[in-house]
């Protein structure tokens, strides 16, 4: 009799804290539910320029009030969508993050509005031993023939920033901006307006190019006047004298010629000579 008594204590109990088990994960769970929100992230790492499907994004609880401002939620928005920077693994996935809807993938779709994309020929030197990387900012020097300005005078070299602040978009074709390895690679892609692009297809008609890597926060533009061979050596700059005008002096010589009153005259021969004496 005792032991049954006892067991059903130890049933009771046991139901008690069964069901004392269930309703606190309940009442987790719904307080849980009032502080988190449903959002999109990145299932894998995707670079930049990649068109997304469903086996690159997830749905994920994430805290409503760390939620990232224009993170999105629903599935359905994000798919087709295409990235213009990359995003890592676990990053929640954001309307700024993303190209407006209908736009293709590839290069085409990360560059700005009003903007152009142009490509230039590099090599380990010019290239910036390979740190000019994408999304990296970059001046570019032009070395050409300086014309003569007059006559006389020879063409001189000369080395002039020409573009200033110039987004490299891709290396050789790859547009991954994570990286930060340098990469020497033959060919570097940079974003300019249609007045650079211009400016840029002259500049490589005319010279060589080489790439100069600056801070990415420096807005501060630089206005230079080029290196010459001349200013390189700091070498005086010659001016040519001027001659000044001669002016000759002209003497007038007044000849006076005395006019003798004559008397009488006698002709006198003598050889082949004949004079005249007056007297």
């Amino acid at each position: 009799m005792r032991n049954i008594r006892a067991f059903v204590m130890l049933l009771v109990a046991a139901l008690a804290g069964l069901a004392a088990v269930v309703l606190a994960s309940r009442w987790m769970m719904q307080q849980s539910a009032g502080t988190t929100t449903k959002v999109v992230v990145a299932s894998t790492d995707i670079n930049l320029g990649q068109r997304l499907s469903p086996e690159f994004i997830k749905v994920v609880d994430w805290p409503r009030e760390s939620l990232p401002p224009g993170a999105l939620i629903d599935q359905k928005t994000v798919d087709g969508r295409v990235t213009k920077t990359s995003v890592m693994r676990g990053e929640p996935i954001l309307e700024s993050k993303l190209t407006p809807a209908g736009t293709k993938g590839g290069l085409s779709a990360v560059i700005a509005d009003g903007k152009r994309a142009i490509t230039v020929r590099v090599n380990d030197v010019v290239g910036v031993a390979g740190f000019a990387l994408p999304g990296s900012f970059v001046d570019i020097i032009v070395n050409t023939q300086k014309d003569a300005k007059s006559e006389g005078q020879h063409e001189q070299s000369i080395s002039k920033i020409v573009l200033e602040k110039i987004l490299v978009l891709a290396v050789a074709q790859e547009v991954n901006r994570d990286e930060t390895k340098p990469k020497v690679v033959n060919a570097v892609t940079l974003e300019v307006s249609p007045d650079e692009a211009e400016k840029l297809d002259l500049a490589r008609s005319v010279g060589s190019l080489s790439l100069v890597l600056r801070n990415q926060i420096d807005p501060r533009p630089v206005d230079t006047a080029g290196a010459t061979k001349r200013s390189l050596l700091n070498e005086p700059i010659l001016q040519a004298a001027v001659a000044a005008p001669v002016v000759k002096a002209v003497q007038v010589v007044h000849r006076i010629t005395e006019r003798k009153v004559s008397g009488n005259c006698v002709g006198v021969i003598s050889g082949m000579q004949q004079n005249q004496e007056c007297f």
